[in-house]
């Protein structure tokens, strides 16, 4: 039995077996992200089939001219052999969201609009 320099017992993980406290925000982030792509999925099966979608978790340069604040998502038309995408930033994401229920909802909105661009429609029609 391993103790530790102290001799006060065996030294372990800080929370077992694994909880969400063990789970990185980017990993719990990840997880939203792939709940509000499953609902999406539900629906527009045949639509999204050829969409990729990312994580990131900042864009990549600035915020182009037209965009008045950092970009909380893009979405990039399929070109030559590519599928289209649709990526999310994390932090700027993250940045605007107080609670989970928040999150959630930030990440759906901004889901639905890219994907709503990608395939050419509009954002209000992706609701229920």
């Amino acid at each position: 039995m391993r103790s530790d320099r102290h001799g006060r017992g065996v030294r372990g993980p800080l929370a077992w077996p694994p909880v969400p406290a063990m789970q990185s925000r980017s990993a719990q982030f990840d997880d939203v992200v792939l709940d509000a792509v499953e609902t999406l999925e539900r629906r527009l099966r045949r639509q999204l089939a050829d969409i990729e979608f990312a994580v990131e978790d900042v864009p990549s340069t600035d915020p182009a001219p037209w965009e008045a604040q950092l970009a909380l998502g893009r979405s990039f038309p399929a070109e030559r052999g590519r599928p289209a995408r649709v990526v999310l930033y994390r932090r700027p994401i993250e940045s605007r969201a107080v609670t989970e229920t928040e999150l959630g909802d930030l990440v759906e909105d901004v889901l639905a609009e890219q994907v709503a661009h990608v395939i050419g429609i509009h954002p209000d029609d992706l609701e229920d």
